[in-house]
């Protein structure tokens, strides 16, 4: 359980402010003047609230390292050790966001006495940074005993195959996380398969991303042990498998097992090696109407017969799907046209991404129209039409099911109106858990 200590814990963002300077003078060192921008920030944020009447019960403590609008240097370890000794005992504080900073192994263990003494930590987030395979191994030990971190995001810290099999093993004991994100974390095959294992008897993970793991093998092992997972599985809601080098073999074992899911509502295959008998496959699910709600096709090899499989669930079966993404497939007039004339019988799908594919005029014309009826909405998409000498064409648009994952924006409507230009406080994190939709 978690150990709390039995000293007066703190509620408000002054005695969370007050407790950091008091840290920072205990331990001889200067207070860091990022930590300090935030703690002010928030302070202001209260105050103004109060004066509508409004009351905060709790804090987003957001420090990523490479917003170079709100600062010029990153955290290191011993800002671990002074957060750690600031919060142990915080009540307010409910979620991190320590993401693009110098933390290593030596600054994970500071995290991980954080994790096995608080019960008010919720989310935390240390995307990028150098944490490797001891302090992989560390985070996942503190876990065993936690009972109230609900989302860990790791992506990019090299915690290796060591990291991986003791996240595996945590996943055994722990019934309070819902969300881990591990990918790009150089995952090798033996802690993959691991993490698929487990989650046969783990019936509290709700979102996972193992994108990006080193596969030196042709086989598609790794794949058909999450088909055979998902088939069983009843708590995954989401789940990202980019970059698997999966082909054919693996998107049909996977659709065999999908048939019988009815829980996974986000599915994510981007970046692999799917061509038009994959998306056949894949299509058979949708027809099923299962409970997928988010589909990533994005960066495969569909071409035009894929996308028409596609599309003939989405006109004659599927009422569950509300996102398609299928960009930079080699889709051309005849398979766009045919998931435009899809969307004309379709209702229920609200979101499709289309760029990068053969973007000719009847295919233009035809997702113009769509736009120009209303039937996508603006936001919605990834491409605007626009005439140009009678002649309808398609541009981008800076719209993507991946928005903001691997920073901060600093300006627009993802930014608060109270914060500094660059502040984006819940970033883009656990999409939207809907976990990892943004990611």
């Amino acid at each position: 359980m978690c150990q709390v200590r039995k000293t007066s814990v703190m509620s408000d963002i002054h005695s969370t402010a007050y407790r950091y300077d008091a840290v920072c003078t205990e331990l001889g060192v200067t207070p860091n003047p990022y930590i300090v921008k935030m703690l002010e920030k928030e302070k202001e944020e209260t105050v103004l609230m109060k004066k509508r009447g409004e009351f905060k019960e709790n804090m987003h403590l957001y420090l990523a390292g490479n917003n170079q609008l709100l600062t010029d240097k990153r955290l290191v370890d011993q800002d671990m050790l002074v957060l750690y000794k600031t919060l142990q005992n915080n009540l307010y504080v409910t979620s991190l966001d320590l993401r693009f900073n110098n933390i290593t192994d030596e600054g994970a263990k500071h995290i991980a006495k954080l994790i096995e003494e608080s019960a008010s930590i919720r989310d935390i987030n240390l995307m990028s940074n150098d944490i490797g395979p001891e302090g992989g191994e560390i985070l996942a030990r503190a876990l065993q005993t936690n009972e109230s971190l609900k989302a860990l995001r790791l992506t990019g810290n090299k915690i290796g195959n060591r990291g991986g099999m003791a996240l595996a093993q945590m996943l055994q004991v722990n019934t309070t996380l819902e969300a881990l994100d591990v990918a790009d974390c150089d995952l090798t095959i033996e802690s993959v398969i691991a993490l698929s294992t487990v989650l046969h008897q783990n019936k509290t993970l709700k979102a996972l991303n193992v994108n990006r793991p080193l596969l030196f093998t042709q086989q598609e092992e790794t794949t058909v042990h999450y088909a055979k997972m998902l088939k069983v599985n009843t708590s995954i809601e989401e789940i990202h498998l980019q970059k698997y080098d999966m082909r054919d073999f693996g998107a049909t074992r996977l659709a065999e097992n999908l048939m019988q899911n009815n829980t996974l509502k986000c599915l994510n295959l981007s970046c692999n090696r799917i061509t038009r008998d994959g998306a056949l496959e894949i299509s058979k699910v949708l027809k099923e109407n299962t409970a997928i709600e988010v589909l990533d096709l994005g960066y495969n090899r569909l071409e035009d017969d894929g996308a028409c499989h596609i599309a003939e669930a989405l006109k004659t079966y599927n009422t569950n799907l509300q996102t398609l993404v299928v960009s930079f497939n080699n889709i051309g007039n005849k398979g766009l046209c045919a998931l435009a004339d899809a969307l004309k019988v379709n209702t229920s799908l609200k979101q499709i991404f289309i760029w990068g594919n053969k973007l000719e005029e009847p295919a233009t014309i035809a997702f113009a129209s769509l736009l120009e009826n209303g039937r996508i909405e603006p936001q919605d998409t990834d491409i605007r039409s626009y005439v140009v000498d009678g002649v309808t064409k398609l541009c981008e648009l800076n719209n993507s099911i991946r928005r903001h994952y691997y920073y901060a924006p600093s300006y627009g409507d993802d930014v608060p109106s109270w914060q500094p230009r660059g502040q984006n406080p819940r970033g883009s994190d656990v999409v939207a858990i809907k976990n990892f939709t943004t990611y």
